[in-house]
């Protein structure tokens, strides 16, 4: 396992603890002014529903969660920070949000429907998207789904203030054949893999989108 794993003890996961409350502010409602991203996650939940439990990774306040149950999927979410989880909690007093480790989530091989992991991959070190990718993969029944969205690019981009507090935040910008790899290597089918040009009100990067299905066979 890589070293820099030691940045989400570090700096990661006490930033988002630091800086739940005003991150939920900004972000439970994002949404309602992103069209694509809506209509990505109509087709997952369309994919997942009445199949069984579906995690919202790195759930953040939980719009995710909230999003996907309102369409019929039997949602729930988990978070490495406990103060998101509390929020998130909070925010969605009718869900489950758990406090988990992405690299090592606590469920047996096969237990879930759906994994929607939107923007919280980021946060994983180049050399580990494979593995955690496998975990993901690890915890899908046959015919589980995947989706995946992440930021493009090179290299990586760190903050070292949010909402006027102290942070060491570290997202790594992926390529389309780095996810594409990574899916590849976890045995995922790649359903679909689409990129958009960030909104007027979003960070400026270019976005991956990947679905995947959960059946052994290689992806495309």
């Amino acid at each position: 396992m890589s070293g820099e794993r030691s940045r989400w003890g570090a700096g990661i996961v006490p930033s988002y603890d630091a800086i739940a409350e005003e991150y939920a502010q900004q972000y439970f409602d994002e949404l309602d002014g992103k069209p694509f991203d809506r209509d990505i996650l109509d087709r997952f939940a369309a994919s997942v529903a009445g199949r069984g439990r579906v995690c919202d990774l790195g759930c953040g306040p939980g719009q995710i969660a909230s999003y996907l149950t309102a369409r019929g999927v039997e949602a729930f979410g988990i978070d490495a920070s406990a103060a998101m989880v509390a929020t998130a909690s909070r925010l969605n007093p009718e869900l489950e949000f758990l406090v988990g480790n992405f690299f090592a989530l606590d469920f047996p091989d096969g237990a879930l429907a759906g994994i929607a992991a939107c923007y919280s991959l980021i946060h994983v070190p180049r050399a580990d998207l494979g593995l955690t990718v496998s975990e993901l993969a690890r915890v899908l029944q046959t015919g589980g789904r995947l989706l995946i969205s992440l930021h493009a690019g090179t290299g990586e981009v760190t903050r070292e203030e949010a909402y006027g507090k102290t942070v060491a935040l570290v997202a790594t910008l992926f390529s389309e054949d780095e996810v594409r790899t990574a899916l590849h290597d976890a045995g995922m089918r790649i359903d679909t893999l689409s990129m958009r040009r960030p909104y007027s009100f979003e960070y400026q990067s270019q976005r991956i989108y990947a679905l995947g299905t959960r059946d052994g066979v290689s992806g495309i």
